[in-house]
């Protein structure tokens, strides 16, 4: 139970979602969420992703929408275990690419739509430091040798800790319009879901002041010193370690979903996503820490999202929109990580478009997203924030066929804060974060 949560965690962990979205979803699916952050009511290209009842509102023929995001993301650990050399860890993920593809043709009543993106994942995250978990059993070596008589004050080691997480999603759906009011979508998407783990924990290194092994109390091996004091357990503890390993898993989540137009100011929709049954397994070719056995198979499910959208236009050159997006993390087999979560998470967001010509449209979006996790949760294995994310951009209309997106985000994280403990000793520990999103899309009717 305690080896599956760990891994669990890790792939959590790695699963970046820009302007937060589920704790395994990332919701940053189009260049024009990322100006707006309100998108579920959209009848753009995007809609394939967020509405695709709404894709019978296009105009017929084919319509390509291509999309990319440059996003960075910085995941910062406090710890206060008063033994460590420095307590705080920072995880650096960069993602260059980003992209999302939407292809739709649409005729009278009917569309046919494709997308592809990452759905989850999507980052490579890179603790040059290492983690706090893996480096406090090694941080109390000085007192523990200093007990045995041999009088330490520091240590040193090598340790970091890089992984890259990504799950595509391949998604077809079938759009039918009832009426000039109602239409439904019907569609699924396949994840193919790969992390791959690369890390180390080496050079471990003491100044014991040993009279005959070290007597002026230079840095030494850990290793060296406890096997030249005959304690080879000790030994083997702080022997080099080195971690390679890749988990791969394939999913379906079938997508069901509700457009409602009652006039050309008005839409509402309505989404429904099941829950992703995801097994992942490992094919490891280095661990020397036990905690990746290769062939070792964890489920890891995508959780199910309910998701609500409105567009209202105000006038004919402005329009307001409102998102809600509840997540069944509860629901979702996490290898028993679920149990520690409080409450299902959800997010709302508000988003405002401004025509400032025919060829320039301004906009601008708030979203608040909400979690609720216990203690045990929130490690620095995996660590979730609720936030605050504001975004603003631009659509220009190049042609009556051809638009381009442009769009910015930043996420205000809320600081996490608990009490952790290691043997006797209680300490505090403080989770941070930020991220930045620019984004670019191009959009075509053919």
């Amino acid at each position: 139970m305690k080896k599956t949560v760990w891994l669990v965690g890790l792939v959590l962990a790695l699963s970046l979602s820009a302007s937060a979205g589920g704790i395994l979803t990332n919701g940053n699916q189009s260049a024009a969420y990322v100006r707006l952050l309100a998108r579920n009511a959209s009848l753009d290209m995007d809609a394939v992703y967020y509405n695709p009842a709404g894709l019978v509102k296009l105009s017929d023929g084919f319509h390509l929408s291509l999309n990319n995001q440059y996003i960075t993301q910085d995941k910062t650990i406090v710890n206060g275990f008063p033994l460590l050399n420095s307590g705080e860890y920072v995880g650096e993920v960069r993602v260059p690419v980003f992209p999302d593809v939407y292809a739709v043709y649409k005729k009278g009543r009917v569309a046919f739509s494709f997308g592809f993106g990452p759905n989850a994942g999507g980052g490579s995250a890179d603790f040059k430091k290492g983690l706090p978990s893996f480096e406090i059993p090694f941080s109390t070596l000085p007192s523990l040798i200093s007990s045995m008589g041999v009088p330490t004050t520091a240590y040193q080691l090598d340790m970091a800790f890089k992984g890259t997480s990504i799950f595509l999603g391949y998604q077809l759906n079938l759009s039918y319009a009832v009426g000039d009011v109602f239409s439904f979508g019907l569609g699924g998407r396949l994840i193919q879901a790969r992390n791959d783990y690369e890390g180390h924990i080496n050079d471990i290194m003491i100044n014991p002041q040993h009279p005959l092994i070290n007597p002026n109390g230079d840095f030494i091996s850990a290793y060296d010193f406890f096997m030249a004091i005959g304690q080879p357990t000790y030994a083997a503890l702080v022997a080099d370690k080195n971690v390679k390993t890749k988990q791969t898993g394939s999913g379906f989540t079938p997508i069901l979903s509700l457009n409602y137009t009652p006039s050309e100011a008005l839409v509402m929709s309505l989404r429904y996503e099941f829950n992703t049954k995801l097994e992942l397994k490992n094919k490891t070719t280095e661990d020397d820490t036990g905690l990746f056995p290769d062939g070792y198979t964890f489920r890891n499910d995508i959780p199910a999202i309910l998701a609500a959208g409105l567009r209202y236009s105000v006038s004919p050159a402005v329009r307001a929109h409102f998102a809600f997006t509840y997540y069944f993390d509860k629901s979702a087999n996490w290898d028993g990580k679920e149990e520690l979560v409080n409450q299902n998470s959800y997010e709302m967001a508000l988003g405002l478009e401004y025509d400032l010509s025919r060829v320039v449209t301004a906009s601008a979006g708030y979203q608040k997203t909400s979690y609720s996790l216990s203690d045990a949760y929130q490690t620095d294995l995996d660590h979730e924030l609720s936030c605050d994310t504001i975004g603003g951009g631009f659509r220009f209309k190049i042609t009556d066929k051809l638009n381009l997106d442009l769009g910015a985000l930043y996420v205000f994280y809320k600081n996490y804060n608990k009490s952790d403990s290691y043997s006797t000793i209680i300490y505090p520990v403080t989770f941070k974060r930020t991220t930045l999103d620019l984004s670019l899309g191009i959009n075509y009717s053919f």
